[in-house]
């Protein structure tokens, strides 16, 4: 597998490399070149072709007029299907939307985005949300929030990243999730913030089984709900949370270079907003972007995030697990590898396959290592690595918003294939 991902990898980065052995053409810096932290690097090129640029020279248009990214007025909406496959799901169709913009000047405003999406599945299911990073002017305060409604099923597995295939039991339930932090500027890209957390998992009940039948009783969820005094039907978490954040970056949706840097302290109580539990949760995450040519077009990412329960007992659901968020660990389906400590970090090549910028595409390897206490398993003991290779089309220019197509594989003949709009990280 190592050997494998490697050689993706780099034949990825030669292929680019061969794309490109002429200049590209020149054109207005994006937004984040004016706050980035790195100014002794020039500005990385603006792309010069999108979707709507296209269309307009299909039907022999004349593009419309260009406008400055630091426009307060202007609204970069984006609308696109979504079209994915997971164990989790089998087909998803949907819909994605997402708006940039600034909510002040460009030399001292990161630029906000807003995204939402519905998708059904092959699976009869219903999935929502909305995710928002919203800077107000200088930057003095930014409000951040991941919610979730989702009428929806999930095959669970035993904790730990060596949980057999033959442990996994199928559920149905209702799940409502409300994650809303508003931080204040302390400094120059460092804030301080606090939030509300919420997560409510309803009518949680097994699916094509009774709940009498013996591979119901003995799931990995029963098993650890009964052993914990949970609930088998409803299991809730809801606290609030203290988060320190670093952002370097001027350009959320589809970073050129900078950091992130971010830590959340949790605590959620038996009893608050209908609560199960008392206990505690670290989330560290830190991202960093570096441009290998002097435009822009060819850059590496770095993602390493840890999730830890340091308190208490969290219910099942709530656990670290793997693309929990929804983003990470491409190749693996939600929850397959979950526990009360979890490491996950990956790498992406990202590179335009045309001069434009029009098309372009990305190659990636990740990582997660999972601990669990009842299971007696320690972080870095074992892996469940993935890498994949995916497909960008430029949906706007200005904010530099793609289409996004990637396939991921993982151990044990674990696949899926992710579509949507924005980068994974």
């Amino acid at each position: 597998m190592a050997r494998i991902c490697c050689l993706t990898l780099w034949f990825s980065v030669f292929l680019s490399a061969l794309l490109y052995a002429q200049d590209p053409e020149t054109a207005t810096p994006p937004p984040d070149a004016a706050i980035s932290e790195d100014a002794t690097l020039p500005p990385p090129v603006y792309p010069t072709m999108d979707v709507g640029d296209l269309w307009h020279q299909l039907r022999h248009q004349a593009p419309p007029p260009d406008h400055s990214p630091s426009d307060d007025a202007r609204r970069f909406l984006v609308i696109a299907p979504m079209l994915g496959s997971r164990p989790s799901t089998g087909l998803t169709l949907g819909i994605s939307t997402n708006v940039a913009f600034l909510r002040g000047d460009a030399n001292t405003t990161h630029v906000s985005t807003m995204s939402g999406s519905v998708r059904v599945s092959q699976q009869k299911q219903v999935l929502s949300s909305f995710r928002h990073a919203v800077f107000t002017a200088d930057d003095r305060w930014f409000l951040q929030g991941d919610n979730r409604l989702n009428s929806t099923s999930l095959t669970t597995y035993a904790l730990g990243i060596d949980s057999p295939p033959e442990s996994a039991a199928n559920l149905e339930y209702n799940f409502a999730r409300l994650s809303e932090t508003v931080y204040r500027n302390l400094g120059k890209n460092f804030f301080v913030g606090a939030g509300l957390m919420i997560s409510a998992h309803t009518d949680v009940q097994p699916k094509n089984l009774t709940t009498s039948n013996p591979a119901w009783l003995n799931s990995a969820y029963v098993a650890y709900s009964n052993a914990h005094g949970f609930a088998l039907t409803d299991q809730n978490s809801s606290g609030t949370a203290f988060a320190l954040l670093y952002d370097s970056r001027g350009n959320s949706i589809n970073a050129q270079r900078g950091w992130l840097a971010s830590a959340s302290y949790r605590t959620y109580f038996n009893g608050f907003l209908s609560g199960d539990s008392t206990w505690q949760e670290l989330v560290l995450d830190t991202r960093h972007y570096v441009r290998l040519s002097k435009d822009g077009r060819r850059r590496l990412a770095f993602w390493a995030m840890g999730d830890f329960v340091t308190g208490g007992t969290a219910p099942y659901f709530d656990l670290p697990s793997t693309s929990s968020d929804g983003r990470s660990a491409r190749g693996y389906t939600e929850g397959r590898y979950r526990g009360d400590h979890l490491v996950y970090s990956e790498v992406e090549y990202r590179g335009d396959l045309t001069r434009t910028g029009l098309i372009g595409m990305v190659a990636f390897l990740n990582t997660t290592t999972i601990g669990d206490s009842t299971t007696d398993q320690h972080l870095f003991n074992a892996w469940a690595p993935g890498e994949g290779l995916g497909l960008r089309v430029l949906l706007n220019k200005r904010s530099r918003t793609n289409l996004a197509a990637d396939y991921g594989w993982g151990k044990s003949d674990s696949t899926g294939f992710y579509m949507g709009i924005q980068e994974a990280f």
